[in-house]
């Protein structure tokens, strides 16, 4: 017997939890993959993973053939070691918008930042911990320690990453784009000008 709104999987193929009566783990998150939307999915799948609860290769190894390559790209998007779902999100905008992103990357005198996006745009994805007096102090250090290595920097806030993602990418592509134009010079490492 069928009940509205309700979207039949099938049995599941898993162990079920140990003591509620749902369905898995396992079977929850590959059926997350198919019907979700794939940004919710994805936070499923990074919150499981990294809490250690299931493994990246154990659903990669679920999702053969032909019908699961979506699946598998969504994947690909999980990250190893994510500070937060700011960073899930943002990495995943970035990589749709085709941007060559590294993930903490440690820059000397400046620490470890969110994102250097094409090698020359440290993006960094704030969350509320980050609106304490001591933690804006050291925020805007960075920035400045990073520009004075020649990065240009960004910062985003829930806000931003969540509800307006295509007007963070949209600022970023125009930063890259004012940087290829001349306005910001480039970095000596990248093959410009130390005098310049």
């Amino acid at each position: 017997m069928r009940t509205a709104g309700v979207v039949e999987h099938g049995r599941p193929k898993h162990p079920r939890h140990g003591w509620l009566p749902v369905a898995g783990l396992a079977d929850v998150l590959l059926h997350s993959m198919r019907c979700l939307p794939e940004l919710e999915s994805l936070i499923l799948i990074q919150s499981a993973t990294g809490r250690g609860d299931i493994s990246l290769d154990f659903l990669y190894a679920s999702c053969g053939g032909k019908r699961n390559g979506k699946a598998r790209k969504l994947l690909d998007l999980v990250i190893p070691r994510a500070d937060s779902v700011l960073e899930v999100l943002a990495n995943t905008h970035f990589a749709r918008a085709g941007l060559r992103v590294r993930r903490h990357v440690l820059i000397p005198g400046v620490g470890e930042v969110d994102f250097l996006i094409e090698e020359c745009l440290v993006v960094e994805t704030d969350g509320s911990t980050h609106f304490e007096p001591r933690s804006v102090k050291k925020d805007q250090r960075r920035n400045n320690r990073s520009i004075l290595g020649g990065y240009l920097v960004l910062r985003y806030y829930y806000e931003d990453v969540v509800y307006s993602p295509g007007a963070m990418v949209a600022e970023v592509l125009s930063v890259l784009e004012l940087r290829r134009r001349g306005v910001f010079p480039a970095r000596p490492a990248d093959g410009g000008d130390e005098s310049a």
